[in-house]
């Protein structure tokens, strides 16, 4: 596995694991979030909405998160010449507040090349956690990766 550069399918190894660099979740993030999607729901726009509902502060949006950790994955040191992106399973383990700090680790779970043999389709496990280091979503991602030329 090569560090800094893309990485083809042949560079890579099941079982091997690394994690990515931080990132701080954002008033900035989850308001902008929500304007994009119109996803105003209040548990993650008002506060006191947020305390009565039992949680510590308003949440920030689970698919919002799950985008922060594929941009974390794909910004990381460790890259991949990638084709596509074919699939997610994803679950949401745990609350996400403004002002966690997230990071990723992530496991070469499978591999396989494709029928024509010059491509291969990598699983990846993935584990979101935050600065307390609980686990707060996690699943799989498969991407279809290119073989050296």
């Amino acid at each position: 596995m090569k560090l800094s550069e893309r990485n083809y399918y042949e560079d890579l190894e099941v079982g091997y694991s690394y994690e990515t660099p931080a990132i701080t979740v954002s008033e900035h993030h989850v308001l902008g979030f929500a304007g994009l999607t119109g996803d105003f729901a209040d548990v993650h726009v008002d506060e006191q909405f947020a305390h009565e509902m039992g949680f510590k502060g308003r949440l920030a949006h689970g698919i919002l998160v799950l985008g922060l950790i594929d941009a974390l994955k794909n910004r990381c040191i460790i890259n991949f010449h990638v084709v596509a992106a074919l699939n997610w399973n994803w679950r949401f383990a745990g609350p996400v507040y403004v002002g966690d700090r997230l990071r990723a680790r992530l496991t070469i779970s499978e591999k396989r090349l494709t029928k024509k043999g010059d491509r291969g389709i990598v699983t990846l496990g993935i584990e979101g956690l935050n600065q307390s280091e609980e686990v707060i979503q996690y699943g799989t991602n498969q991407i279809m990766v290119m073989c050296r030329p």
